[in-house]
Order: C-alpha cells, then sequence, then structure tokens
C-alpha cells in the first residue's frame, strides 16, 4: 500500500487518472476537463509519469504536441479506481455519471468484489492477514491425495 499512496497520493491524481481512463491525453484537455492550475497539473502528471502509472509519447500527427498515456502499471490501477468510486456512491449518497459499462451489451459493471481462490466471493470478516513465508511454506506442502477405490 506504501508504494500505491506515493504513486496516487493526493485527489488531482485520482481525476487526472480518472480522465485518462476516460481517453483524455493532452495537457491542455486535461485543464479544461478538470479545471486545474497549470502548475499542479504540471506537478502531478511529472509524478504520475516518474511513478511509471502514465508515459509521455510525441503524437503521430504532431511530434511538437505530447500525449500522455496509461501504460500497463497504469490501467492495472482500474479495478482500485472503480472501487473507490463504487465506495463512494454506496457511502456518499447518488449515483454518478457517467455509468461504466461492458462494451459488448452496454450494461453497466457489476460492483467490485473480493475473490477468494476458487472465486467465492468473500467479505471483510473471512480475511486474516497473514505472512507471505508463511502462505508459501503451506503451498509447498504435499497435499494428501483422495484416496478413490
Amino acid at each position: 500500500m506504501p508504494v500505491a499512496l506515493e504513486a496516487m497520493g493526493e485527489r488531482w491524481s485520482f481525476m487526472i487518472l480518472r480522465a485518462a481512463f476516460n481517453g483524455v491525453r493532452h495537457f491542455e484537455d486535461f485543464l479544461d476537463v478538470l479545471g486545474i492550475a497549470r502548475n499542479i497539473l504540471s506537478n502531478r502528471l511529472s509524478r504520475l509519469v516518474e511513478a511509471g502509472v502514465l508515459k509521455r509519447e510525441h503524437c503521430a500527427d504532431d511530434r511538437r504536441r505530447i500525449e500522455y498515456r496509461l501504460t500497463d502499471k497504469g490501467i492495472d490501477l482500474l479495478p482500485a479506481m472503480l472501487a473507490l468510486r463504487q465506495w463512494g456512491e454506496k457511502w456518499g449518497g447518488a449515483p454518478s455519471d457517467p455509468v461504466l459499462c461492458d462494451q459488448r451489451d452496454g450494461r453497466p459493471i457489476k460492483p467490485i468484489s473480493i475473490r477468494a481462490h476458487d472465486d467465492r466471493e468473500v467479505c471483510g470478516h473471512d480475511l486474516a492477514w497473514r505472512m507471505r513465508s508463511d502462505v508459501d511454506a503451506e503451498a509447498e506442502r504435499p497435499r494428501p491425495r483422495a484416496v478413490t477405490t
């Protein structure tokens, strides 16, 4: 979690990422969509690039212009961002627009959930923190085989 907080850490970074997930690519477009000060936007974009969440690329049609694009690392933040949005909608009031839908059939996505190794949906009281070394050691132990007759 410390690495994630260092990369994301504050409101404007979330807003920039949300805009990037919605297809915003250019500095001026981020300014228009977010209503953020130029110096703050420049600083936050630089931080997100340094963290490997966004990358800077020259535009294909105008090499003088720069695009900010999500990296694979940035795209992997989508479930966390959606979970925060859904939490905010649940506990903060009205659902927000736009609604994220499955492109194939146009239906809204389901709420983000926690899934166990066997795909069961689990909640907070079903979970426990364990040391990775204990989990790894348990995974390496041979499992008893079922006896068949």
